[in-house]
């Protein structure tokens, strides 16, 4: 199946805006963002804690809708979505 993954802002610089990757059938959201991640220690670095968990800060969307608890690292994914990847966002 195929999973377009955007990124946004730092996460954008550091792997680009969009990637459209091939996965197994019924991949998780954790397993598609190590996936990404194998390319680049600075994605790791700044996506994950140091358990491996997606780190609490990172605000993760499927096909626009935000996901949020167990869904943030076991939702499954589909052929055709769309996953969104931003960093924490600041501003005033």
């Amino acid at each position: 199946m195929k999973v377009r993954i955007k990124a946004f802002a730092r996460f954008r610089e550091i792997i680009g805006s969009e990637n459209t990757l091939e996965f197994d059938d019924g991949t998780s959201v954790l397993s598609a963002l190590k996936s990404l991640s194998e390319g680049s220690k600075d994605f790791r670095d700044a996506c994950f804690d140091k358990e491996g968990a997606v780190a609490s800060h990172v605000v993760l969307m499927i096909n626009g809708k935000r996901i949020s608890g167990r869904d943030r690292e076991a939702g499954v994914l589909h052929d055709g979505d769309e996953l969104a990847v931003f960093p924490p966002v600041a501003g005033g």
